[in-house]
């Protein structure tokens, strides 16, 4: 649901189900916050009637941090959709333990930072402590770190080529980084 006023975003989560051909949608967020209370109350009116399974909030921007954790402490919610990456690990100070604290599952967006990670990382190669993680390029690298997180659900990143889909589908696949690795990581990315 991304529009003002109640109506309007009914009018919106129908035409999504119209289209989808569908009477019942498994999740369904109130985008960038907008108007997110007024949306969020008829979010938890179609829960309660069975059209929806679960709802949740997303944004795009860790400015918008201090704002999701305000509504996750006087709202009710099953998903939240925020920005998440080496480049931009904000949301770890108070945002991720408080989801986990709630039960409110988290989905990483931009987690290749809008693309800017695969800048900073251009033309240099993986370390060689990578091996460890079975990572294969700094797609994997990226996706690891995040999804090593018990807090994060699932990580989406955007792609429209096929081979961008397979090599992403490998981060989530064998060891992942524990603490102390997450750490290295972030760190040997924030060096470059």
């Amino acid at each position: 649901v991304w529009t003002r006023g109640k109506q309007s975003g009914i009018h919106s989560m129908e035409r999504s189900m119209s289209l989808l051909r569908t009477n019942r949608i498994a999740l369904m967020q109130v985008h960038n916050l907008l108007d997110v209370n007024t949306q969020l109350a008829t979010l938890q009116e179609w829960k309660q009637q069975g059209r929806i399974r679960y709802t949740g909030i997303t944004h795009y921007e860790s400015g918008a941090l201090s704002e999701i954790e305000k509504l996750m402490r006087g709202e009710r919610f099953d998903f939240l959709q925020i920005n998440y990456s080496l480049m931009e690990p904000e949301a770890e100070e108070r945002v991720l333990p408080l989801a986990q604290e709630r039960g409110v599952a988290v989905i990483a967006n931009r987690p290749f930072g809008s693309g800017d990670l695969f800048g900073k990382v251009r033309s240099k190669p993986l370390p060689d402590w990578a091996a460890e993680l079975d990572c294969r390029s700094w797609a994997q690298f990226f996706l690891k770190w995040i999804v090593a997180n018990p807090a994060i659900t699932c990580a989406i990143p955007a792609t429209d080529k096929s081979r961008h889909l397979e090599d992403n589908m490998q981060g989530g696949i064998g060891r992942l980084p524990d603490p102390k690795l997450r750490r290295q990581m972030i760190e040997f990315v924030s060096s470059l």
